[in-house]
């Protein structure tokens, strides 16, 4: 009877822990992550390039970083921490960008946030160089950083000099090799600071408006003279050198230090322009 008894306690026993393991919620720490998307809506894991050239007068500018939470809202605010990765970073802290914040707060009943990141244009040597700056989320106040590295790094790269926008490559069969001139002379001709980011919603809208910009800065390769007679107000001039080479340069009066050279090719008897390593400017 004893031995009965004992046996139905340990049956009891074995089922209500069972039971009470079968209730006991899941619970696993939220993680957050950089929220990239490239055109196929996958994480875009590509550098952010940024330049001072399209607006010289600024001392700094604001790049806002998106951030996404693996899991669900919470009713209460919540910090995350986002951190300089210095083998990713050749910016000077103070001098190239603003510390970050030792932590950032997602807000209550959110699970998307934007970080402010300040960069600044006041060392005269981003005219000549680019500098980087890496950061990544990792594991602090709420959040943990379990996501593999790619989802929580980026990278950008900035300078007062233009670098290679996000959207040449999109239309990169169309414009051909990004260079630094090709694209000083596509801001010049184009009439536009950029194409259409295939990767946004309804960009298909903007490809008629997009061919219409590449088509123009095609024309004013062949024959810059003929856009320099329709666009007077532009002040730019096309002058002969003076040194016997039969170049030409084209510039700006109000800023004649800034010149583009046109080189002719008696292959086949045409002048063009000449990109910062000796080849051709063509689309």
């Amino acid at each position: 009877m004893k031995k009965i008894i004992f046996s139905f306690l340990l049956l009891s026993t074995v089922l209500w822990a069972c039971k009470k393991n079968e209730l006991a919620p899941f619970e696993a720490t939220d993680n957050v992550y950089l929220h990239y998307l490239d055109k196929d809506k996958k994480q875009d894991t590509t550098t952010i390039s940024y330049s001072f050239a399209y607006n010289p007068s600024l001392g700094q500018d604001t790049v806002w970083i998106p951030v996404i939470v693996t899991g669900n809202k919470a009713s209460r605010s919540r910090q995350f921490v986002l951190s300089v990765v210095d083998s990713l970073t050749t910016a000077v802290k103070d001098l190239h960008y603003e510390a970050l914040k030792p932590s950032y707060t997602m807000p209550a009943d959110s699970t998307t946030f934007k970080i402010p990141i300040i960069i600044k244009n006041i060392d005269e040597g981003l005219a000549e160089k680019s500098v980087t700056l890496g950061f990544r989320t990792i594991s602090g106040g709420d959040f943990s950083a379990d996501l593999p590295l790619p989802l929580r790094t980026k990278k950008v790269i900035f300078s007062n000099r233009l670098e290679r926008p996000s959207w040449w490559m999109y239309w990169q069969s169309q414009l051909g090799d990004y260079g630094r001139l090709k694209h000083q002379l596509f801001l010049i001709a184009s009439g536009t600071t950029e194409l259409v980011d295939m990767s946004k919603p309804d960009a298909y809208m903007q490809i008629p408006r997009t061919l219409y910009y590449i088509d123009s800065f095609r024309i004013f390769l062949k024959d810059p003279a003929t856009w320099i007679a329709k666009n007077p107000s532009k002040g730019y001039v096309l002058v002969k050198k003076t040194d016997g080479s039969n170049e030409y340069e084209f510039y700006n009066e109000d800023a004649p230090s800034k010149r583009f050279v046109m080189r002719f090719f008696a292959q086949v008897n045409s002048y063009f322009f000449i990109d910062e390593s000796g080849n051709q400017i063509v689309i």
